[in-house]
């Protein structure tokens, strides 16, 4: 994962517990994540909250198959990065409809779409939709590529604003 250093560090005793090849297996959330995932994240909130706000918080829920806390989070945020964190909410929840409706006001223009290659995601959810049964793994794959590409670029604008 491409983070900086603070962000990297911050994240660190999340990934060991959950590492990224082991995270959001499964497409469409059936099982939320342990109560020792859920401390892990809550130990990194509250020992960085000042870093980790609103759309990383969103993030961190998403990782761990949290839709619940997720939704809550991107609920509030109102721009087009909460619609983005939303729309894959409402997707991984199998809430296929709310997903495109999400990704509508994300619109065309979000800097992170053109960062993923051979991504659309209104076709995307199309895919799930239809394969999400099976995890093939491509859709996992992508689904990953999907949350590591917007993390990244969530955190260098949260550095930028510091």
């Amino acid at each position: 994962m491409n983070l900086t250093d603070p962000w990297q560090r911050l994240l660190q005793p999340l990934f060991e517990l959950y590492p990224p090849d082991r995270a959001m297996e499964q497409l469409v959330v059936s099982a939320g994540p342990s109560d020792e995932v859920i401390e892990a994240v809550e130990a990194v909130l509250d020992e960085h909250s000042a870093m980790a706000v609103g759309t990383l918080e969103a993030a961190l829920w998403l990782y761990v198959d949290d839709l619940d806390r997720s939704h809550s989070v991107s609920q509030g945020i109102e721009n087009s990065t909460g619609s983005y964190w939303h729309g894959i909410m409402h997707r991984r929840e199998g809430d296929f409809s709310n997903s495109h409706y999400w990704f509508n006001k994300v619109g065309e223009h979000h800097p992170v779409l053109a960062m993923i290659d051979d991504y659309d995601p209104h076709s995307f959810i199309d895919e799930v939709e239809c394969r999400h049964g099976t995890q093939p793994l491509e859709l996992v794959s992508m689904q990953r590529r999907e949350w590591q590409t917007l993390i990244e670029w969530c955190a260098r604008e949260a550095e930028s604003k510091q």
